[in-house]
């Protein structure tokens, strides 16, 4: 056989091989977030500029491409980035302190118990208004695609 033959089988199998590779990539399995319980104290702070953040899980579920949850603690007076948006929608849960955030394009300030939803696209950030640390949850969430 020469090289020429060689050569164009090569390329007919990967070119007959290519549908079978993205069907098997299409339905490999990915890895979901099992039902968990996170306790607070197992959770690794790991230090920012402005204050903490305890990373929960960044994974994609049954149903989600990902979920994503973490906690930011917010030193007195920071705030935690420049206003900002993304696709994915975010609810943030209060857990501690005083905060001010951007919502609708005004600023609303929040405190323990509190509960703000991020629209999709939606310019907004977070500032702590206390004078003592403020603890929040950030959980964001990603559809699959159809």
């Amino acid at each position: 056989m020469k090289k020429r033959d060689l050569l164009v089988a090569a390329i007919t199998a990967s070119i007959m091989l290519l549908p079978m590779v993205m069907i098997a990539k299409k339905y490999q399995q990915v890895a979901h977030l099992p039902s968990s319980a996170y306790e607070w104290n197992d959770i690794k702070a790991t230090p920012t500029k402005v204050g903490e953040r305890r990373q929960f899980f960044q994974s994609p579920t049954g149903t989600l491409d990902e979920l994503e949850c973490h906690a930011t603690t917010l030193n007195a007076g920071e705030t935690a980035h420049a206003p900002h948006q993304h696709p994915e929608e975010e609810l943030i849960v209060v857990k501690e302190g005083t905060v001010e955030v951007l919502v609708n394009g005004e600023m609303k300030t929040v405190g323990p118990g509190s509960i703000i939803f991020q629209a999709s696209n939606q310019l907004h950030n977070s500032k702590n208004a206390g004078t003592k640390p403020a603890v929040y949850f950030a959980i964001k969430w990603k559809a699959q695609k159809k």
